[in-house]
């Protein structure tokens, strides 16, 4: 304990080794096993989809799903994805390197920002507690916008920071170029957002900071122009293309999203206090006193630092708990400043009893072991739920209904699972204002291992019940040149795998717009021309739910048969 003490503490030396070690380190659960899953609609669906049209299509300007326009996001990620697929091939690996590489590139980013602003052991703490929350890094090995929006948004707050603390010095002026770089990028990764954001914390921070006089250094002219060398082009060479893209993107992507349920994605105001807990587990129990330490000592740190870390996790969470629309990854880029502050505070107590983490670690070590005793209980689930149904048997139906929907999970790897977090809570009481190093060392391998077999064991059984891909491969096995492949909504995956347009029957969702574009009524039929066209001698291949198919039978003539099944989908066809 003593020589990782030592190790960490030098302050000049080690750039360049910490990084490699890092990157190599933390980058295993980042990139193992990228491919050995099958794509889940809707978002790897969709963001799989889209380049492999950009690449077939040779049009990088506008972005069209399942061949109608889309324009829902920036073309960031969808470049980042072509290439990806353009050097790997069409597979699911090549489709999700980009996501995961920005995750691990997110950690390397936090380790610069820590050291320059804290000291080398705050760095590789706050590299290692981001490394080792699971739903950051699970969340990175899903095809996102999000991750790559919080890589870019990091780099830039970053960027602006570490050049603020120069203030009143000669410097280069290349930490301030990279601001108006990564702010570019993070318009082009998520749109408007990427001028909100960065402009909004600056703004809270010099006024509750008073260093007004960073303005003056801010090489506003030159950065802006560098500012709009890099976002604008594409926004005006898609707005040329098409008249409706400024009209669909600014107002009702940005505005309405924000103001209205319009996207179907309302939760409370208090949504994101949970999923911020359980995302950054086990580290979240640290942070309302990381927070409260950061506001205490905001006078009393000249650069104040943490009162950017500060303002920076505030202005996003609240943000985005203002917002009508929510989803669980809104949330990513307010990772790696808590990341930074957490560490901060462990680094502070190290040396001492970790008395400052008593509670929390208490309080961390009695969930954890709630959690592992619950996932020890899950491996039994149908035992439980008989006993339970025997001893109170109103709640025998839900009980049954709840089996049936739950997530197969196998005894060992529930088993797995459920023990890591035992030892993860046993650990954090038993080290609780005694050894804090003993404690952070016995969560961040529990993590780490965690974020290994999670993957594995528990995500790849998941992914195939919940993927069309079977049935999409065996669609397209299927298929002649004259069927027809349909879906009841987008199922974009259906796409990706069969490599051709999929006519979509039911509510159009995400490509409304687009449907919207020209005359598309023949591939987005609804039911009457659907049962019409099942009828012909035009061969048909639907892929559909089961309860979607029980109402739809009776209707079916001639009567379907079943191609194929995969957990709650089936493949019909008319021949």
């Amino acid at each position: 304990m003593r020589d990782l003490k030592g190790y960490a503490s030098g302050r000049e030396s080690g750039w360049l080794r910490d990084m490699v070690i890092l990157a190599v380190v933390l980058g295993f659960p980042f990139l193992q096993f990228l491919g050995g899953l099958p794509l889940i609609d809707p978002d790897e669906g969709r963001y799989a989809e889209i380049p492999r049209e950009m690449l077939e299509q040779g049009d990088f300007i506008t972005p069209t799903l399942n061949y109608v326009k889309y324009f829902e996001k920036p073309p960031l990620l969808y470049w980042l994805n072509a290439a990806s697929l353009k050097l790997s091939g069409l597979t699911e690996q090549a489709a999700r390197l980009p996501s995961a590489l920005c995750g691990l590139m997110t950690i390397l980013a936090t380790y610069i920002i820590a050291r320059r602003l804290y000291g080398r052991r705050t760095a590789l703490i706050a590299a290692l507690i981001l490394g080792t929350s699971a739903g950051f890094v699970l969340q990175s090995r899903i095809i996102l916008t999000d991750m790559l929006l919080t890589f870019c948004l990091t780099a830039a707050l970053g960027a602006f920071i570490i050049a603020g603390q120069r203030e009143g010095r000669r410097s280069t002026p290349l930490p301030w170029y990279a601001f108006y770089l990564f702010c570019a990028l993070t318009v082009l990764a998520k749109g408007l957002i990427g001028i909100v954001f960065p402009a909004g914390i600056i703004f809270f921070y010099l006024l509750l900071g008073g260093r007004w006089k960073l303005l003056k250094e801010m090489h506003v002219a030159r950065g802006l122009l560098l500012f709009l060398a890099v976002a604008a082009p594409w926004f005006v060479a898609v707005s040329l293309r098409n008249p409706g893209f400024a009209r669909f993107f600014f107002i009702h992507e940005h505005f309405e999203r924000f103001t209205s349920t319009v996207h179907g994605r309302y939760q409370p105001f208090w949504f994101f206090v949970p999923v911020l807990a359980a995302t950054m587990l086990p580290w979240s129990f640290f942070i309302p006193g990381a927070l409260r330490r950061a506001w205490r000592d905001r006078h009393h740190d000249d650069n104040k630092a943490g009162l950017y870390l500060l303002v920076w996790t505030v202005l996003i969470f609240l943000f985005f708990s203002k917002s009508n629309s929510k989803l669980v990854p809104y949330i990513l880029p307010i990772f790696p400043p808590l990341a930074i502050l957490i560490a901060s505070r462990i680094d502070g107590v190290l040396d001492g009893h970790g008395r400052e983490l008593k509670l929390a670690s208490i309080l961390l070590g009695i969930t954890l072991t709630i959690v592992g005793i619950a996932g020890l209980a899950y491996t039994r689930l149908p035992e439980l739920a008989n006993l339970l149904a025997g001893s109170m048997p109103r709640l025998s139906d839900p009980l049954h209904q709840f089996i049936n929907n739950a997530p197969p999970i196998s005894a060992a790897a529930g088993t797995v699972v459920a023990v890591l977090f035992l030892i993860q809570g046993i650990a954090a009481m038993a080290s609780a204002g005694y050894n804090p190093l003993r404690m952070v060392v016995a969560l961040c391998l529990c993590s780490f291992l965690l974020e290994i077999f999670i993957p594995r064991l528990i995500m790849a059984t998941i992914a195939q019940a919940e993927s069309p891909r079977s049935l999409a491969l065996q669609a397209r096995s299927l298929a002649g040149p004259q069927t027809r492949i349909v879906t009841f909504g987008p199922q974009q995956a259906v796409s990706w795998y069969t490599k051709r347009r999929i006519m979509v029957t039911g509510k159009p969702d995400e490509l409304e717009f687009g449907s919207k574009q020209g005359d598309q009524s023949a591939w987005f039929p609804d039911q009457q021309a659907l049962l019409r066209m099942w009828a012909s001698d035009t061969p048909v291949l639907v892929i559909l739910k089961k309860g979607e198919l029980d109402r739809l039978l009776p209707l079916l003539h001639p009567a379907p048969r079943i191609a194929g099944e995969s957990g709650r989908r089936r493949l019909i066809s008319n021949r």
